[in-house]
């Protein structure tokens, strides 16, 4: 009887044995696919990164376009309102020395010297565009 207590025993002993090594090895398998699937969710972490990086570059890009674009548009405004106050001027420096104009003229001073006196030219801080004629300009009235 002692004989079939200890077979008993050792095939106890045995099954505790097995049942541990299966539960280790599940429990290996179960950190396996955990592990797989980490690694998936990195691969994505990362093509989503690069994505985002990506549509982060070209807004940088096009922000800075935008900025270029403002920037001479505000430049070519400043030339055309330089060039308005340049026409403006030429337009009533010819009024006041055009005979045949309406100008108030005072009748205590000549016309002439008058026009001489109060002319300014026209300062340009720009220079003439590719290919145009240059500018006559127009010389007051000697003194």
């Amino acid at each position: 009887m002692t004989v079939v207590i200890i077979l008993i025993v050792i095939a106890v002993l045995v099954l505790l044995a097995v049942a541990l090594m299966s539960r280790r090895k599940a429990q290996e398998r179960d950190r396996e696919e955990r592990r797989e699937i980490a690694g998936q969710h990195r691969e994505e972490a990362d093509t989503r990164r690069l994505a985002a990086d990506k549509q982060s570059a070209a807004a940088d890009e096009q922000a800075a376009k935008a900025r270029r674009q403002a920037a001479e548009a505000e430049e070519r405004s400043q030339a055309a309102s330089r060039e308005r106050e340049s026409a403006d001027a030429h337009s009533e420096h010819a009024s006041r020395i055009d005979p045949d104009s309406d100008h108030e003229r005072t009748d205590d001073e000549p016309a002439a010297d008058r026009d001489r006196d109060s002319y300014q030219e026209p300062t340009e801080t720009h220079p003439p565009p590719a290919g145009a004629e240059p500018r006559r300009e127009v010389d007051p009235p000697p003194r």
